[in-house]
């Protein structure tokens, strides 16, 4: 089954320094028929202003990706790291028994991503923290695994069997990917256009896949793509 969601219909949040879309139940927004997806249960679409961002506060228990879309975010956590993941790039927080840590805008442009949290496969354990670039360039045409509890090559690790993947289509390239029937996907459209299965998508909008299925992509306009397969 596929069933998709329009950027229309997220949930929102807005102030002085942050739009911010949900597209499951988070902070004030609360939809009982959207808290998660198989073991995906944060899907965020943030817009962060120059200058701002989230102030230290703490995790635990939870897988937490970044996937950059357009300027930068700066992270410094209470492991000693600091690092900045630039668009197109992922950082990936494994937040285990605990941890504290800011995400910051540092640049002189709006910052924009999407970040994904995973439940882990167990509770407690030391955190993390890595973040690694992947141009572009690089999964034209073709998925990319960008952070995986599977064990492939050069993916951030996560702890889950669970996999994170990007790609980018030329208008009229086409893509597929096979889900299996035990396994829950959620794919969402970071620019472009793209043909799903006969459905049309424009930048932003999600498609959430519940058992197997054949997905059957086709690029209208230049196109990148972010998505999850998870248990």
């Amino acid at each position: 089954m596929i069933e998709i969601r329009r950027f229309s219909d997220l949930g929102t949040f807005e102030n002085d320094w942050l739009n911010a879309h949900y597209h499951f139940s988070f902070s004030h927004y609360h939809d009982p028929a959207r808290m998660g997806h198989g073991k995906l249960r944060v899907w965020n679409d943030d817009t962060i202003k120059p200058q701002t961002g989230f102030p230290p506060h703490g995790h635990r228990d939870m897988e937490i990706i970044t996937y950059v879309r357009t300027g930068a975010i700066t992270h410094q956590d209470s492991m000693g790291n600091k690092g900045r993941t630039a668009a197109g790039d992922v950082q990936v927080m494994s937040a285990g028994r605990g941890v504290q840590h800011s995400e910051w805008n540092a640049e002189a442009e709006d910052t924009t991503l999407f970040q994904l949290w995973i439940e882990p496969a167990e509770t407690g354990g030391d955190p993390g923290w890595g973040a690694r670039q992947f141009p572009k360039a690089d999964r034209s045409g073709d998925w990319a695994v960008l952070a995986s509890g599977r064990g492939e090559d050069g993916a951030l690790p996560i702890r889950q069997n669970a996999a994170v993947l990007g790609a980018t289509l030329k208008a009229g390239e086409t893509l597929s990917y096979q889900i299996s029937e035990d396994r829950y996907g959620y794919l969402v459209l970071a620019a472009g256009s793209v043909e799903l299965n006969g459905e049309t998508l424009t930048a932003r909008d999600a498609a959430a896949i519940t058992g197997a299925e054949i997905l059957e992509l086709t690029a209208i306009e230049d196109a990148e793509i972010v998505f999850v397969d998870t248990i």
